[in-house]
């Protein structure tokens, strides 16, 4: 009787912390591995190692700036690709409602409706970004990046800052 009754205050316990961490990381924060070299040097600066997971950068993305979609130029955001919606990307903000955006290599200029915003990878070479796609819904970001966890050597907050090509005129 005492080990049944100890057993099910275990997986009460166990049950009530998961529902707890379910809830903060989808509401609250979460923490995301950052693969690839599209934002790269913010995030995976070239290395001649090939550890992958453990030279990986892991960053901490924050879900209340989703509210009320409180977004700004320079910010980093997780987002739904919206060619598959299963897939997340990373990029930087640099372009918002109303802005215009002048297309690369084009003599072409995007005007960003409402409800969307412009992103692009810090490393334009290696980036599938809105060059690609245009402007994305606001409702596909699932998040800001606030800062780096790993690896220990690059802890620390992600800056804003707006990369020098594409910006708005």
């Amino acid at each position: 009787m005492r080990s049944t009754s100890f057993l099910w205050n275990v997986c009460k316990s166990s049950f009530t912390f998961g529902l707890i961490g379910l809830t903060v990381s989808d509401r609250v924060a979460s923490v995301v591995r950052v693969r690839g070299l599209s934002m790269s040097p913010t995030f995976n600066p070239p290395n001649n190692t090939s550890l992958g997971l453990f030279t990986d950068d892991h960053v901490l993305v924050e879900k209340r700036c989703l509210t009320d979609y409180k977004f700004s130029h320079g910010d980093v955001v997780v987002f739904c690709s919206p060619r598959n919606y299963k897939e997340k990307q990373i990029k930087r903000i640099t372009g918002m409602p109303g802005d215009w955006i002048s297309v690369p290599f084009s003599y072409d200029a995007v005007r960003i409706p409402e409800g969307h915003c412009w992103v692009e990878g810090d490393n334009p070479t290696d980036s599938l970004d809105s060059r690609s796609f245009g402007p994305i819904p606001l409702g596909l970001i699932r998040g800001r990046v606030t800062h780096v966890l790993w690896p220990p050597q690059r802890v620390g907050k992600i800056d804003k800052k707006l990369p020098r090509s594409g910006l708005s005129f």
